[in-house]
């Protein structure tokens, strides 16, 4: 067994509010986990790599991507062919890496091309990506939010929800993806339309759980959010119009909430006059009250996750880091920003090896210029070096 030490690191672990300075981290070179953390200079290792003084964080885990989608359309390129999608969706993983993100979970996608792409990774035909928890194909109601071609599994039931669920887990999802209400990018709908039925969502539920799998619903507005939460999903996504008596109920049930404010903020920064008008006016209109609502949710205790709709308007592959400093701004301290990575890793069930940097994990880490427990928006740095499993990708 080779060991590589990598030396003179201030470390911030993924768990304390705290920079290890001098301390160094010894990876072996084969499994690409942590042996050994230690302050000062390493036991022997058969080589060093001096990373100078740098600040090294645990990779970003982005639990709510959409790698087939393109994030210059409208619609996020849902007409695209099978080979199209497939290309664009190994290219946005390339640029996740790049960026610092190092697992994602696909909340959604064409073809099953999650589930393939996983299956190439685990088997070492695709590298320098992420790692995948893939969900393949959400499901939708008939006419409802991912009712597009290719993409949602239509299902007006609880009985077709069960079949179309465990056909889904069969095929590969290792996550369930189902639409409670309406979304921004549906012209057809509102954010407060509820869509999926307590009952149907609750199915879903039940066949994920019985596999040890998790259950994420996207939930903009009322009542489907409470519906969602009351059919028992692992994490409610955006969760833009959570109200007191869903946060207080998410805490009781241990729900988890991906905000994906960048995913918002892409479209009121870079959008106007470039979408139509029924699509902006959606995500303007919920612009400050998802704000306000996202931090009240954390100041209450439900715990927030980290993830950025990756793939709608003008929200590209590379703006994992930008969410973090936008949840600074809405409230949340440096650390707390922070944890939102730790917080996915947990969700997803992959906290034993991932998420944060401790003895027997992997060796996925950022090395970045500046302290981010002092100045958040040192996880933005473009440059950044990227290691997966001990070995530099980026």
């Amino acid at each position: 067994m080779t060991k590589t030490a990598y030396t003179n690191v201030n470390l911030f672990n993924g768990i304390n509010d705290k920079i290890q300075s001098n301390t160094t981290l010894v990876v072996d070179d084969e499994s690409g986990k942590i042996t050994e953390i230690v302050a000062g200079t390493a036991p022997q290792a058969d080589q060093t790599v001096d990373l100078q003084n740098k600040y090294v964080i645990p990779g970003l885990i982005n639990c709510h991507t959409h790698i087939i989608m393109d994030p210059l359309t409208p619609d996020g390129g849902s007409e695209s062919d099978v080979v199209s999608s497939t290309v664009r969706a190994v290219n946005h993983l390339h640029d996740l890496l790049k960026s610092g993100v190092t697992y994602i979970r696909e909340c959604g996608s064409t073809y099953n091309i999650d589930i393939a792409l996983n299956n190439l990774i685990k088997k070492n035909k695709l590298t320098k990506v992420p790692e995948i928890v893939p969900a393949g194909h959400p499901f939708s109601m008939t006419g409802g939010h991912g009712d597009l071609p290719n993409f949602g599994v239509l299902v007006d039931s609880p009985d077709e929800m069960r079949k179309a669920v465990r056909q889904g887990i069969k095929a590969g999802a290792k996550a369930i993806k189902v639409m409670a209400t309406g979304g921004v990018m549906t012209e057809n709908d509102s954010l407060d339309d509820p869509q999926l039925s307590e009952a149907e969502m609750h199915v879903a539920v039940e066949e994920a759980h019985h596999k040890g799998l998790t259950v994420a619903a996207h939930a903009e507005g009322n009542p489907g959010i409470l519906n969602a939460i009351k059919a028992g999903v692992d994490s409610i996504e955006h969760g833009f119009y959570v109200n007191d008596e869903e946060i207080k109920l998410m805490i009781e049930k241990g729900t988890y909430l991906t905000p994906t404010i960048v995913g918002a903020w892409a479209f009121i920064e870079y959008a106007p006059g470039k979408i139509p008008d029924w699509e902006m006016n959606k995500i303007a209109a919920a612009w400050k009250d998802l704000r306000g609502n996202i931090t009240k949710a954390k100041n209450a205790g439900v715990k927030i996750t980290l993830g950025t709709d990756a793939g709608t308007p003008f929200n590209d592959f590379t703006m994992t880091p930008e969410e973090l400093p936008l949840l600074v701004e809405q409230g949340f301290t440096n650390f707390e920003a922070l944890e939102t990575s730790y917080n996915s890793a947990k969700l997803l069930k992959i906290a034993d090896e991932y998420g944060s940097l401790e003895e027997g994990k992997y060796a996925d880490f950022l090395v970045l210029d500046e302290n981010p427990l002092e100045k958040i928006s040192a996880v933005v740095q473009k440059d950044k070096a990227v290691y997966k499993k001990g070995k530099r990708a980026y």
